[in-house]
């Protein structure tokens, strides 16, 4: 696998800005890249900083047409391929997620670094019938924000921001996440009072 691996990163380098939305379909869809989108975005910036925004909009949309896949598989009648490729305590307790959390439950993995899980809840997306244009909105503001930052990140420290990101990347989602969490809250709390 890890050659192929390579194999996959070396083309999508040589491709540019199309490369990078290869690598981040297939990572959002079929295979597992995990850090591969994130790498290739810093990477490519650092060497053409002009280029930012293409490189981020590469990788956003790139994952967004992955996702996309995997929700309509999980709208197709996803819930076996589900429950044969993840753990069936996991699936219970991300099914209560998605119920509960509606686009939440997307967004925030969608910010986050691997390990943490994704794919299960894109899956449960479509399972649990979530709109689409939610189910968009919530990948585009995730990844959005992911790309953005590794994007400002390799702008502003070149090189060094891949060590930065090694060193740094998880707490920098935690805070991210945790700025969309209160975000949600008083979104919801302004809701329910309007509804007084």
């Amino acid at each position: 696998m890890g050659r192929f691996v390579g194999r996959i990163t070396a083309l999508a380098m040589a491709l540019g800005a199309p490369g990078l939305f290869f690598v981040a379909f297939l990572d959002s869809s079929f295979l597992s890249l995990p850090h591969i989108a994130d790498l290739m975005v810093v990477y490519m910036v650092t060497r053409h900083k002009a280029r930012v925004a293409v490189y981020v909009a590469s990788a956003v949309v790139g994952s967004i047409a992955g996702c996309l896949v995997m929700y309509y598989i999980g709208r197709k009648g996803g819930e076996a391929l589900v429950r044969k490729r993840f753990a069936q305590d996991k699936v219970e307790g991300a099914m209560r997620t998605v119920q509960r959390y509606g686009v939440m439950a997307v967004l925030i993995p969608s910010i986050l670094p691997p390990p943490a899980p994704f794919k299960i809840f894109v899956l449960l997306a479509g399972v649990a019938g979530v709109s689409l244009g939610r189910f968009v909105a919530a990948l585009a503001i995730g990844r959005g924000v992911r790309y953005i930052a590794l994007g400002f990140l390799a702008v502003k420290h070149g090189d060094s921001a891949l060590a930065y990101l090694r060193d740094h990347g998880a707490a920098a989602s935690l805070i991210a996440v945790g700025v969309l969490a209160a975000a949600f809250t008083l979104y919801l709390l302004w809701s329910k009072m309007r509804q007084v």
